[in-house]
């Protein structure tokens, strides 16, 4: 038998296809290349507010986020960006940082003539997104955070690998075993359905590439407590969380709201763990909808 991913996947990019998106591959600089999942029609690309997708730690963009495309691409101009070392995105450069992460999307969304966006980040995503709101607030209009924190300082790192059980993020986000990965989804989820070993085993064959550089990603992840600061973001903030998740937990969110001032709102889904947006898609989906109209109607008001 076939690994049940490797045969998934084109699968999974033949109905995103149909949906209304395609792959796309951007030299973003010279050693820098990136794939974006970017709308098939490039008039929608001017006439459709632009949804920006940002992927976690242990699935590429499109396997992370494909019930948001399938909701969404119909009435946005929705793109999905692999980040630097997953899916077919590589660079030759030194730099790890979520800072370097959120340089290469914006140039990427330029390149592809985005000038103004909404993202979604989830997880690591969500930590590029913050990088990219930070220094780009003319691209940034909002940003819809889930599951994840401003920076990974020292304590907040200590605090979520505690709840874990883990000493560090490599050990639980770079399996090698079996065993590795099922812990990965059961952390990761509410409650996860029992699958056969072989099911982890071909994850563990197909999803984990690049692992030298993915372990470097996670070492620059981690700031020490001197060095992180809260910025101060003008765009409109929506906390949109699994009230389960054990991860970054619901007093996570609300430390983020608390950063975040009067600019954020939080939500949180019920019976939903770290990978809410795969779990519970239809209630994320509207939630995540209510929100984007929302930043309609606040345009028609200005």
């Amino acid at each position: 038998m076939g690994n049940i991913f490797a045969i998934y996947k084109p699968i999974l990019h033949g109905l995103m296809k149909l949906a209304g998106v395609r792959p796309q591959t951007l030299e973003i600089e010279p050693g820098t290349v990136m794939n974006f999942w970017v709308p098939t029609e490039t008039n929608s690309k001017k006439s459709k507010p632009a949804v920006v997708f940002l992927h976690g730690f242990a699935e590429d963009g499109i396997m992370t986020w494909q019930f948001q495309v399938l909701s969404l691409a119909r009435y946005y101009a929705v793109y999905v960006p692999d980040l630097i070392f997953f899916g077919g995105s590589i660079t030759d450069k030194p730099h790890r940082s979520p800072e370097f992460q959120a340089e290469c999307v914006a140039k990427g969304l330029r390149k592809l003539g985005v000038e103004r966006c909404t993202l979604v980040g989830l997880s690591y995503g969500g930590m590029v997104g913050f990088k990219m709101a930070e220094l780009y607030p003319d691209l940034v209009a909002a940003f819809v955070v889930t599951c994840s924190v401003m920076a990974l300082n020292e304590s907040v790192s200590d605090a979520g690998l505690g709840r874990i059980g883990f000493s560090r993020w490599s050990d639980y986000l770079l399996p090698g075993s079996v065993k590795g990965v099922r812990n990965i989804f059961e952390i990761a989820a509410y409650k996860f359905p029992h699958l056969p070993d072989w099911v982890y085993r071909h994850y563990l064959e197909a999803m984990f590439d690049n692992r030298r550089e993915r372990e470097e990603l996670l070492e620059a992840l981690v700031i020490s407590d001197e060095d992180f600061t809260v910025a101060n973001y003008p765009q409109r903030v929506y906390l949109l969380w699994g009230a389960n998740d054990k991860i970054f937990d619901i007093e996570s969110a609300s430390n983020l709201n608390k950063q975040l001032g009067n600019n954020a709102s939080v939500y949180h889904i019920e019976k939903a763990g770290h990978l809410v947006q795969l779990e519970r898609p239809f209630v994320y989906n509207s939630q995540l909808k209510k929100f984007l109209a929302s930043l309609s109607e606040d345009v028609h008001q200005d």
